[in-house]
């Protein structure tokens, strides 16, 4: 049997001929043809008026921060359960993360937290510089209360939403709330680029200015010429007719993993000890990874034990996201809240959820994670 990856890239011959047609009209460089349809189609997809085709979600993040008016010394709140990147980017421009937990019932970033924090911040006459928000696991956070707290505040509000294209909140995309969303095409993401992201926004300028920086702030002159020093950010063209390919296929690829989630949720659900991961009912969820909580005392093993026996049959599986603030990197950071987050990352695994994963591969999975229960 070949090994099971947690979310394998998944591609095919749309993939395939688009590369090959972008390679052959010889726009190999970074501009190209692909990028502003790549950029035009995600737009329309998320429902916002300008995207910009990166080379990371990370690098979009980053850009993201700056346009906000991030400077050094700045705090910026982020959600402590979520991959570093949410918070490297902040480190990046010489600010300082304040690290919030989730709510038990969501696992996205707390609104009452984040008020409390505005709310002391404000008093206190330094509010932080922006609000990163994260849409964890493909599931949106709560728009409705942290756009409402950030407007109340002034406080920009930023939404990393790298793991959940094609996902709503309310009606509306994921990546569209805030002055700027941010999406990942990393491999293991639910559309892949190989390596790639995404900065997308309502406003011109944001988009504009992030495009220029992202292309080394080059000024429009036939020599080089720069006002200020820039990134080299764009994403190649090649990429992007592989991210068109991909986005054509979103809509196909969320419902199999919906399929694949709902497999799990017959198969393990009724498990004594095993719960799945929450799923917001003010939208819709893109279903990137399905994740579960195990009660060690009540099922018979802990999270590292089932994780070990998928091992041995080759099978992929990771914990949650460790909190920041228990990462070393951060480890003199500020966090607030009761620490929900890090009873998820004790308990929480990630399964395989890749778009491509067969019935007999997940039929496998079930059967190995049942088997470590003491029933």
């Amino acid at each position: 049997m070949t090994r099971v990856f947690l979310s394998p890239p998944d591609v095919g011959d749309e993939e395939r001929r688009m590369l090959l047609e972008a390679f052959d009209s010889n726009w190999i460089a970074p501009t190209g043809p692909d990028i502003d349809a790549f950029e035009r189609e995600v737009a329309t997809r998320t429902g916002v008026a300008h995207a910009v085709a990166l080379s990371s979600g990370t690098a979009a993040l980053h850009l993201a921060l700056l346009l906000a008016g991030v400077e050094r010394g700045d705090e910026v709140l982020v959600p402590s359960l979520t991959f570093i990147a949410s918070a490297a980017a902040v480190t990046y421009l010489g600010a300082h993360p304040v690290f919030v937990d989730c709510s038990a019932d969501s696992w996205n970033l707390d609104p009452a937290l984040v008020e409390e924090v505005l709310t002391e911040k404000a008093a206190q006459g330094r509010l932080p510089s922006a609000v990163v928000t994260v849409d964890l696991y493909g599931e949106t956070a709560d728009y409705a209360a942290l756009d409402s707290l950030c407007r109340r505040f002034e406080v920009p509000l930023i939404e990393d939403s790298a793991e959940a294209l094609g996902a709503t909140y309310r009606g509306n995309a994921a990546g569209s709330f805030g002055i700027a969303g941010v999406f990942s095409f990393n491999g293991n993401k639910i559309i892949t680029t190989s390596g790639g992201g995404m900065l997308v926004s309502q406003s011109p300028q944001v988009a504009e200015r992030a495009r220029h920086l992202a292309t080394q702030a080059r000024e429009p002159f036939s020599h080089f010429e720069h006002n200020t020093v820039g990134y080299n950010y764009r994403l190649s063209n090649l990429l992007a007719a592989l991210g068109r390919a991909q986005l054509r296929g979103l809509d196909g690829r969320m419902e199999r993993r919906k399929r694949i989630d709902a497999a799990y949720s017959a198969g393990l659900g009724c498990l004594p000890g095993v719960s799945l991961m929450p799923r917001t009912a003010a939208g819709t969820g893109n279903y990137w990874l399905t994740c579960i909580l195990i009660e060690p005392e009540v099922f018979g093993a802990d999270r590292e034990g089932v994780r070990l026996a998928l091992e041995a049959a080759d099978i992929e599986s990771r914990p949650t996201w460790k909190p920041l603030h228990l990462q070393p990197a951060f480890s003199e950071v500020n966090f607030v809240g009761p620490g929900h987050c890090a009873r998820v990352f004790d308990r929480g695994l990630c399964l395989p959820t890749g778009s491509a994963l067969s019935p007999a591969d997940q039929t496998r999975v079930i059967e190995i994670v049942t088997a470590q229960s003491r029933t």
